[in-house]
């Protein structure tokens, strides 16, 4: 599988300059940032929750966790994580664990964890696990202008 469809379109409609990281096909996450030798917290994850409002997409650097109730506090929402049919029904053109991260473009709203941005470039999931994206922090900041900042995911120990 090629770059997800949406993806490739949400590029395009804003410009963005990046360039793609092939990587074996291992999973995503750290793993997938070892694979290819990518600092872990320069890896966005892509965490998709709902409530009965619908669906809301976390994104947070690979070396952390998420923390819910912190997000539920600064969404004003009783988020959980979404159950598998929900990731699959939202990011269909994607292989299971290549979310990326511009949930605006799959019609989620979208929340941006600042401490994914304390770094000159960023990495994230092209949705297949053949590549990754990568791009400046400017351009990441340009693509992600949709979503909401926050603070609500920590370093694991």
């Amino acid at each position: 599988m090629a770059m997800a469809t949406t993806l490739a379109r949400c590029l395009r409609k804003h410009q963005s300059r990046y360039d793609t990281v092939c990587r074996p096909g291992s999973p995503g996450g750290m793993a997938a940032a070892r694979a290819v030798c990518v600092p872990g917290d320069r890896l966005a994850k892509t965490i998709l929750l709902e409530d009965s409002r619908g669906y809301v997409t976390a994104v947070i650097p690979s070396t952390h966790h998420l923390k819910l109730s912190e997000l539920r506090e600064q969404t004003g929402r009783r988020l959980t994580l979404a159950r598998e049919d929900g990731v699959r029904e939202v990011f269909k053109d994607c292989d299971p664990g290549s979310a990326p991260p511009v949930g605006m473009a799959y019609g989620t709203q979208t929340w941006l964890d600042d401490s994914l941005l304390a770094h000159p470039d960023v990495y994230f999931e092209a949705g297949d696990h053949q590549e990754l994206v990568h791009m400046s922090l400017a351009q990441f900041v340009e693509l992600m202008g949709d979503a909401r900042r926050g603070h609500f995911a920590h370093r694991d120990m």
